[in-house]
């Protein structure tokens, strides 16, 4: 029986992804434990701190696969404590002279910090991985439509004529400077953890720095540069990378949604028949996979706010940090799933060209009023132009007369151009600026 949407067998790839759910799934946890401990032996063996045989045999013992997980959950619940168990089991199935040595010099937190960190590497590759994959299909998509005029939109109206490729690369633009900054902290601020009781790691004297940082090469982690078991910015940090590109998928599929509205209907998420929009109304194709991204994205950027609360740690240490491990799965998780979910709205997107085209015109020229208005201004003066244009575009929509009519009809303005230059200059077409040309900044920008 599952408790959680999570970890329903029904509706838990609304949430998460398989790759994501054993990251974050108890074997994983306990196995990065392991492997914890078997880098500590080894280190501390390499400075003589403890015996190289039984460095050697921890390390042999290190598997998850011959813990017995039903011990281990009793054990947690008897002792109320989530490492003990661990430490128990490991050292009853090792020599008692190996037993000694395992997490020698080391304090809970220790383990847990570092355990996370080993976690949170492995989910980012995961993240950046699909977040990659997304942004390989928007360039496809964006030179693809390079040159397919649209009605551009502001505060909810049109505005002047982009192309859609252009859309398509403001998106991947966006997408790759979230992949960077997680790049960057993977390849950077994945830091292990090893302190001791207070940081201090005076249990090892002088040999403390010398064992940390081996631990943390064996691990293929970042070595410190001093104890951070109050200094959790680290975690703040990719939580709000986290919640940025969040930030950009939701967008994304939000933008998706907007143009799937009937009333516009220029994009659609994809369809086949057997997708069901509605119990009720059976002519409904809503964007129901853009709207679960939405969702998860709004709860990634929501849990990402506890790790900017846990950053308020007292003294050298205190339980702030046990939060860490259930919120941030729980941004993964999500974050995963909408990934997901969208690249394979990338896959199956429906592009209505006959709806662009419609909709690029449905304001009767308006929609390039801009350019005459400047054309003009540089005949009349730039407010002069503007209110000339002004009072036609009114006319124009207010009694529904295509504007090319209403111009060609103002002295003011066919005294200084003709009817053949107001119609050019009212062509959609011919008033896309660069777009084609910041298409092909972003694909050779973000090109492999």
């Amino acid at each position: 029986m599952t408790s959680t949407p999570y970890d329903s067998p029904i509706y838990k790839n609304q949430y998460g992804t398989e790759e994501m759910r054993q990251v974050f799934s108890e074997k994983n946890q306990i196995q990065t434990w392991l492997d914890i401990w078997s880098a500590l032996a080894q280190a501390e063996a390499e400075s003589s701190i403890i015996p190289e045989k039984a460095a050697r045999e921890i390390k042999e013992q290190s598997s998850v696969e011959k813990f017995d997980m039903d011990v281990i959950r009793t054990e947690i619940a008897k002792t109320s404590h989530p490492l003990m168990p661990q430490i128990r089991y490991l050292s009853s199935i090792v020599s008692p002279d190996a037993a000694r040595w395992i997490h020698w010099g080391a304090t809970t937190q220790d383990l847990l910090d570092t355990s996370l960190v080993l976690q949170f590497k492995q989910a980012t590759k995961l993240i950046i991985k699909n977040a990659e994959e997304i942004q390989s299909k928007l360039l496809v998509k964006a030179k693809k439509y390079r040159n397919l005029v649209m009605a551009g939109r502001t505060n909810t109206q049109q505005a002047v004529p982009i192309t859609l490729g252009y859309k398509f690369a403001v998106w991947a633009d966006e997408l790759g400077r979230d992949i960077k900054s997680l790049k960057c902290f993977y390849d950077h601020d994945f830091v292990g953890q090893f302190g001791g009781a207070a940081g201090s790691i005076a249990s090892l004297g002088d040999k403390g720095i010398e064992v940390r940082n081996r631990m943390c090469e064996l691990l293929n982690l970042n070595s410190p540069t001093i104890t951070w078991h109050v200094a959790r910015d680290r975690f703040a940090k990719l939580a709000s990378y986290n919640a940025i590109l969040a930030g950009t998928i939701g967008k994304i599929a939000l933008s998706i949604m907007e143009l799937q509205r009937t009333e516009i209907g220029e994009l659609e998420e994809g369809f086949t028949l057997g997708k069901i929009s509605s119990s009720t109304m059976p002519q409904k194709r809503n964007p129901m996979i853009c709207d679960v991204i939405v969702s998860n994205c709004h709860e990634v950027q929501n849990s990402s706010q506890m790790a900017l609360s846990a950053m308020f740690v007292v003294d050298e240490r205190d339980v702030t940090w046990s939060t860490e491990q259930s919120y941030f799965g729980r941004i993964f998780l999500l974050l995963s799933a909408a990934l997901k979910k969208l690249s394979s709205v990338c896959n199956t997107m429906i592009v209505h060209e006959d709806r662009i085209k419609d909709n690029l015109n449905m304001t009767n020229g308006a929609i390039v009023s801009e350019r005459i208005m400047l054309v003009l201004g540089e005949k009349l003066g730039r407010q002069p132009a503007h209110e000339v244009v002004y009072e036609d575009a009114q006319d124009s929509f207010n009694n529904h007369k295509h504007l090319l009519d209403v111009l060609s009809e103002d002295k003011r303005i066919t005294a200084v151009m003709s009817k053949e230059e107001i119609k050019e200059l009212l062509n959609p077409q011919n008033y896309i600026g660069v777009c084609q040309k910041e298409v092909d900044d972003v694909l050779r920008k973000w090109s492999n």
